[in-house]
């Protein structure tokens, strides 16, 4: 399989991109970005700007796509550049990944996405679902973790509070409220990308607890 990493630097990406790396069924992996996502036989990896694509043909010529695109509020500055990057950027790659013949496309989405959801995170990963759904990708997962566990390249105070307290208390916690570990979250996206199953596919938290 060839395969395209979108986001392949962040918390799960990078965790995404060396399981693909050492995965034999894997033979190519695309990992675009805005910087480099490292050196690897298997890997080209162009440094691009996600507001003007302009990737080469055969990098968009893969066998399936595992987007994990996201930022938070606070480091995006406001509502309009979060937006950008959590809706915009993964649909920019999806288009053009369907427009070169890519079959199967894999988000990392969130629990509680959901287009009519009263908060506006859920509501924009909510969008990004209804619109790839429309895309027509005859393979379509939606992975969909709730707090997400590992460490990050920046500080987040308030998920690194939440993130104790449900350490403390994972085992009494449902398993919807539990941490998802970074790892995991990566093995089930690689999991759908190479297994490509025809149809639509959602992984909930709770899978990935």
């Amino acid at each position: 399989m060839k395969l395209l990493i979108a986001g392949a630097t962040g918390l799960v990406g990078r965790h995404v991109l060396e399981k693909a790396l050492h995965d034999e069924r894997v033979r190519a992996v695309i990992a675009p970005g805005r910087q480099a996502a490292g050196i690897h036989p298997k890997l080209f990896s162009p440094v691009v700007d996600f507001d003007n694509l302009l990737v080469g043909e055969s990098g968009w010529q893969v066998d399936a796509v595992i987007c994990t695109l996201g930022t938070t509020m606070k480091k995006a500055g406001s509502k309009e550049a979060f937006y950008r990057v959590d809706h915009d950027y993964p649909l920019a790659v999806a288009r053009l990944a369907r427009k070169h013949g890519t079959s199967s496309f894999v988000l990392t989405s969130a629990a509680g996405a959901d287009v009519s959801s009263r908060f506006f995170y859920y509501r924009v990963k909510g969008e990004v679902e209804r619109e790839l759904a429309s895309m027509g990708f005859e393979s379509l997962t939606f992975v969909r973790p709730g707090l997400i566990g590992g460490r990050r390249d920046e500080p987040r105070p308030l998920e690194t509070s939440l993130g104790l307290v449900k350490k403390i208390l994972h085992p009494l916690l449902p398993k919807s409220w539990r941490i998802n570990p970074a790892e995991k979250i990566a093995d089930r996206l690689l999991k759908a990308a190479l297994a490509s199953k025809a149809g639509t596919h959602v992984v909930t938290s709770e899978e990935m607890a």
